[in-house]
Order: C-alpha cells, then structure tokens, then sequence
C-alpha cells in the first residue's frame, strides 16, 4: 500500500479475486472494491489513485481509470438496490395490486412513475402462519357484515329496525358505488397500464370494459323482467279465464275499464319487497363476488412488508361490503324467498374471499402479477366487476329508493332523508378512503 504524507492513497494494491470482485487494500487498510472487468487474474496493485468530487479513481495497467470503492459502502448500496421486501424509498407511498408492488414519489401519480419495473416473478419469504390466520379473521368479518342485517330483520321492535335498516342500505349503497369507481375501475386502468403488458392499441380499453359490464347488467335484469311480468301477465289472464266461466257476466254490470290506476300497479318500479328485486339482488352479489375472490388473491400474495396494512384496510373493505349486500338480501320477501336462500346467499360472500386467499396460498411462489396473462384476466374481471356494480349501486338502489316513483325515500320524512343521505356518503366516503391502500 502506497500514501502520501497527508494520508491520501495513491495505490490500492494486494489485488486478488473474491466472488468475482477485485478486493484490494487501500492506504488505509481498509478493503475496497475495484470495479473493473477482469477476465483471468487482476493486476496486484492500482496506481495513480486520485478523487473526482466524493468518488476515487486508480488508473490499472492497460492505462484505464477504474472506480474504487469501500467494500462496506458496496455492500449497502448492493442491498438498498437488490432487497426484494424493499418497499421504497424514502418518501414514497407504496402499495400492492394482484402481487405488484406500486410505488409512488412526492408529486408523482402512478402512471408517471419513472422507475425501472421487472416483469419476473419476485421471490419472497412469506409468513405463512399469519396468511392462514388471517384467512379466518377475514371469513368471520365477513360473516358479520353480511349476515347482520339479515338476522337484525327479523327482531320485534319494528320501528327501529326499520329505521336501522334505511341506513344500512343506503349506507350500503354508497359502499357499492365507491367500490365500483375507486376501487374496481382504479385498480382496472393501473392493471391495463402495467408496463408488463405493453402500450395497448386502444387506450379506453378499462372504459370500454366498465360499458360492458354495464350493458351485461342491465341486459340480465331486462330480459329477466319481461320473463317474469309475461308469466305474471299470463297466470292473471287464465285465473280471469276461470273466474269468468264459473260466473257468467250480468246483464246491467260490467266490470272495471283497466285505467291509469291499474297500469301503475302492474308498471310501478320493484320496490324492496318486490320479487323482481331478487334479480337486482343476484346481479349486485355476482359483480361482488367476481372481485372478492380477487381481494383474496391480492392480499396473500402481497409482501410481508405491506401485509398487516392491507389486511386491515380488507377486513374494513369486507365488512362494509357485507353491511351493503346484507342490507338488500334482508328485505327480499319472506313469503317468497324463505330465510334458508337468504342464508345461502350471504354464505357465498363470506366464503368467497377466504377461498381466493385459499387459491392464493397454492399458487403463492409462482403467481406472477406482472404476467400479461394475468394482467390482462384481473383486469378484465375488475372492469367488468366495476360496470355491474356501478348498475346496481345508481340504478338498482340509488335512484330507485330516491327518484323513481314508489321508491322508499321519494315522499319520505325530513328526518328519514336526512339520516338516509348522511349514511349514503358515509358509505361513499369511508369506502374512498380505504382505496388510498387497497
């Protein structure tokens, strides 16, 4: 080792080869790293060692100027750019979607984000215990939300329950509304925008997709009406039938015209209690069942390092869901639709997402979110998702408990319209929320 009467190197020497690396020994005595490319053995020493600003340069003997490094200061660099539960750096707001971590700087939105992204599936150690666990915190949750309302319906004390279901539902039918816009549409465009799949020719494919769930609701809930009004309408004419032959019509009466009155019973919009709802009801669970098995995925695959926040942010997500489609499932007609398939219907909720965190633990070390593949199947079920729950949340109970004629808010009191509407942008509010994680 050579230095000068100031301390300074001027030589790096003792050159050998260790894992690839040219490890040296400055004036000093420390260990340095000598980045140069080195084919057979390196040269014993590196001479003519001087400094550009905070960095050190040796010049080796074909003549080249070769950069000189602390073996420590390496190491923390190699680490801060290699550690796969890394989760940022500092400043940065970073979450996970389908198993892809998002990260984003001050002022940055995640579109713009300018950070190289690795298409490879990404090896972690996961807490597999804590997964399992979880998996049952997250089906009692569920559990709860869903099935609350439907066994508060059938408790005495009629007025009050009336009043606490209201704002269920339309704290409900904010939560639904949230999710189809924040959550489900958001999360389809960061999907179709992953650099993993490639610029897409059309760029409003995620609109496009969210139009089709749309059309594919309101087409079922059409086309399943007109089934039932035309079997409605036929079973009324063969009673009318019957009814009129075993009694012949008298001479000086004649019966009622049909009127306006009676094209309003057969025509007035389904109300809670209607049979036709049942339909809105089946439609609003299918869309929410096709992202719950998604959230389930997404949250066994995330990190360790993000796992507890996001699985906080679902139990919330879970059990406000629940609150919403157990609101409508508990106002289905008794008569027609017996607590048996009201129990049926909210058990599929609470079982949907534990069995995606089920699938999510078989495939955990070889689900890859940033597979085109994948991208392109997530993406699609939470834009199709989006459009069937934005139908159901602004058609089926927005505006018809609020504007559409027979609707259960349209002549209603102050106080229940004030309550009502307070808890519908709870619901919208507490929702758009826990989308800044999830």
């Amino acid at each position: 080792m050579t230095m000068t009467s100031s301390g300074q190197t001027t030589a790096v020497t003792g050159c050998i080869m260790h894992d690839s690396q040219v490890v040296c020994t400055n004036g000093n005595g420390e260990e340095v790293l000598v980045e140069a490319t080195v084919t057979a053995e390196p040269p014993a020493q590196y001479t003519g060692c001087h400094s550009h600003g905070e960095e050190q340069f040796c010049i080796g003997s074909d003549g080249d100027e070769v950069l000189v490094l602390l073996a420590d200061a390496h190491s923390d660099e190699h680490e801060n750019h290699n550690d796969p539960e890394e989760t940022g750096s500092e400043g940065e707001d970073c979450h996970f979607h389908a198993g892809v971590e998002h990260c984003v700087g001050p002022g940055e939105s995640e579109s713009s984000t300018e950070s190289p992204q690795s298409c490879n599936v990404r090896m972690r150690d996961y807490d597999i215990p804590l997964r399992v666990g979880t998996l049952f915190a997250i089906l009692v949750t569920s559990s709860i939300g869903v099935f609350g309302p439907i066994f508060l319906n059938h408790l005495p004390f009629g007025a009050v329950r009336g009043i606490a279901l209201s704002i269920m539902k339309q704290f409900g039918t904010g939560v639904i509304v949230s999710t189809a816009l924040v959550h489900l549409y958001t999360h389809a465009s960061l999907m179709f925008a992953n650099e993993c799949l490639g610029r897409l020719s059309y760029e409003a494919t995620t609109s496009a997709v969210v139009m089709a769930g749309i059309f594919l609701a309101f087409i079922v809930e059409y086309v399943s009406h007109r089934i039932l009004l035309s079997r409605a309408q036929s079973s009324n004419g063969t009673a009318a039938s019957q009814a009129a032959s075993r009694q012949p019509p008298s001479p000086d009466k004649t019966g009622p015209q049909p009127g306006l009155a009676t094209y309003a019973d057969h025509h007035l919009p389904p109300s809670g209690l209607n049979p036709n709802t049942y339909l809105s009801v089946l439609v609003m669970e299918a869309g929410i069942l096709f992202h719950s098995i998604l959230i389930g995925l997404t949250l066994v695959v995330a990190a360790d390092s993000y796992f507890i926040t996001l699985f906080i942010v679902i139990v919330f997500h879970q059990f406000f869901e629940g609150v919403a489609l157990g609101s409508r499932i508990a106002v289905l007609s008794g008569s027609r639709r017996p607590l048996i398939h009201k129990l049926l219907m909210a058990a599929a909720f609470a079982l949907i997402t534990p069995l995606g965190m089920a699938i999510g633990l078989g495939v955990l070390n070889h689900f890859n979110g940033n597979d085109p593949s994948t991208i392109v199947a997530i993406g699609t079920l939470d834009a199709l998702s989006a459009g069937i729950l934005l139908w159901v949340g602004v058609v089926d109970m927005w505006a018809r408990d609020w504007v559409v004629v027979g609707g259960e808010l349209v002549d209603a009191g102050f106080g229940k319209v004030l309550c009502a509407g307070l808890s519908l942008v709870s619901g919208m509010v507490l929702m758009g929320v826990l989308g800044k994680w999830a």
